[in-house]
């Protein structure tokens, strides 16, 4: 593999910027921050795309030890990352220049989130467990001030249960770390696992445990239960862009550490028909149920959103959890898809509170007609979620139903279309109502008036362009999904 120093410019670039930002000056000018701010954007994700569509390649940055070096590599996984990361962050940063308009302390804000997008890619192209680690503890660190960002009592017990609940789950990963590097030659990430089969002789069940508590541990960034709850306090406590950012790509860094630990370190074979296994399926089928229905029970449309994430980010553990290749690329495409997706529709959902004050689904009768665009991209991204064709989210969720039939365990195979199907009609339920209210339900001009502005029609153009960008993602990917398609099953099969 090829030795490249440019492997690590999307991750320092925009984490020097970002602290340069929060040590210096507020710029006099306003357009100062946005061009310094989308331009550091725009090039860190330029950088990633050149790199994806090279060779795979690997940077050594220094050595703790001679067993644990800061390593980095761009291999397949993590370029099937990098685009949306680059995407997504890129448009709810360029987005976030309107809606934080008029706003304060736009410096702190804009330092984190570059910063955050830096560590982003360095969990991303991270090349072994030591290095994914250390990310992965900075990247909840670099993104609590922005789920503070408002300094309200509601910000700050949100970014404290985000805090405990993230820091409790990397312990616990931490904890399975140390049996994995005493029963491994490495901690390199390698197709298939790295555990040493001559140390592991009479540690099988030891290890078994380690590896339930590193995905435990994971999956609490993951949203997956009972570990779910500090999603649906994070979300409405922060800025739009913010949470647009947690619910398609910071939850994503929980399902990459899962992805990690268990093909590339531990190895699907090894926990293939075990306990872990059936507990991991059943957690996350619980999840996928339990995340829709509260998202369906839920007037607050953010709050409504989140408890979505809990559940749509469970597909993709689900899909995982089968250790069958038709699972394996409906999760991997669910992983694109909801990036796309669920940005999308949080940043619709701040563009109405941007322009109405308005938060709650009770409150958006007829917002529609007074924000036509903004909400034919949130009907878009909601028939994509729902998984209607030709959108895209029904390939995916077609990918994971077939792969739950392929599985040999008499219980999931036919649980698990049961509950993705359940949960697809939930996500109809609260979804549609949204589109129906806002198109067809004449305005209500007393309750939920406007606090700090009238409506005045859609968003300005920059925050438009953002939202189109996610949608026509959200519906073209369905409808050409071929060389994505070919990219995952690729590499998928050699993963089992």
């Amino acid at each position: 593999m090829k030795e490249s120093v440019m492997l690590i410019f999307p991750v320092f670039f925009p984490i020097l910027a970002g602290v340069l930002l929060l040590i210096g000056k507020e710029p006099k000018r306003r357009h100062t921050m946005r061009i310094y701010v989308g331009g550091v954007l725009i090039v860190t994700a330029l950088t990633g795309l050149f790199l994806v569509l090279g060779q795979e390649v690997s940077f050594t940055l220094f050595s703790l030890t001679s067993r644990l070096p800061v390593y980095f590599k761009l291999d397949d996984m993590g370029k099937l990352f990098c685009v949306p990361a680059g995407i997504v962050w890129t448009a709810a940063g360029i987005f976030s220049f309107g809606y934080l308009k008029g706003q304060k302390e736009k410096k702190r804000f804009y330092g984190f989130y570059l910063t955050g997008y830096g560590v982003m890619n360095g969990l991303i192209f991270s090349g072994n467990l030591i290095t994914f680690y250390l990310f992965y503890e900075m990247l909840t660190l670099t993104t609590l001030p922005l789920v503070l960002q408002d300094r309200t009592r509601e910000a700050i017990f949100a970014g404290l249960k985000y805090l405990f609940f993230s820091m409790a789950g990397a312990y616990m990963a931490l904890f399975g770390l140390f049996f994995v590097f005493r029963y491994s030659n490495t901690l390199t990430f390698t197709p298939r696992g790295v555990l040493d089969t001559g140390l592991l002789a009479g540690h099988e069940g030891l290890l078994m445990l380690a590896a339930f508590l590193m995905i435990l541990g994971f999956s609490v960034k993951a949203g997956m239960f009972p570990f779910h709850s500090w999603l649906p306090t994070a979300h409405p406590a922060a800025p739009a862009p913010a949470s647009a950012i947690l619910s398609a790509l910071i939850v994503k860094g929980g399902v990459l550490g899962i992805l990690r630990v268990v093909y590339y370190i531990f190895g699907a074979a090894f926990l293939k028909g075990t306990w872990v296994q059936s507990a991991m399926l059943g957690m996350s089928l619980f999840t996928v149920f339990l995340g829709s229905m509260l998202a369906y029970l839920e007037d607050g449309l953010k709050k409504r959103l989140a408890y979505s994430t809990v559940s749509q980010v469970s597909y993709i553990l689900f899909g995982l959890f089968l250790f069958d290749p038709a699972g394996m690329t409906g999760s991997l495409l669910h992983v694109v898809f909801h990036a796309f997706i669920k940005g999308g529709l949080f940043l619709c959902a701040g563009a109405v509170i941007y322009r109405t004050g308005k938060t709650k689904v009770s409150q958006l009768d007829g917002i529609g007609k007074q924000m036509p665009l903004t909400m034919i991209c949130f009907t878009i991204c909601s028939l994509a979620l729902i998984g209607i064709p030709p959108a895209s989210g029904f390939l995916s969720k077609w990918e994971l139903c077939v792969g739950a039939l392929h599985t040999k365990l008499p219980v999931f195979s036919w649980l698990g279309p049961v509950v993705l199907l359940g949960s697809a009609l939930l996500t109809a339920g609260y979804l549609l109502p949204v589109v129906i209210r806002s198109f067809f339900a004449e305005t209500d001009p007393g309750e939920g008036a406007a606090k700090t502005a009238p409506v005045q029609g859609d968003p300005e153009r920059e925050m438009l362009v953002c939202l189109f960008v996610l949608a026509a993602l959200s519906l073209l990917l369905g409808i050409l999904p071929e060389t994505l398609m070919e990219n995952i099953l690729a590499f998928a099969g050699q993963l089992m």
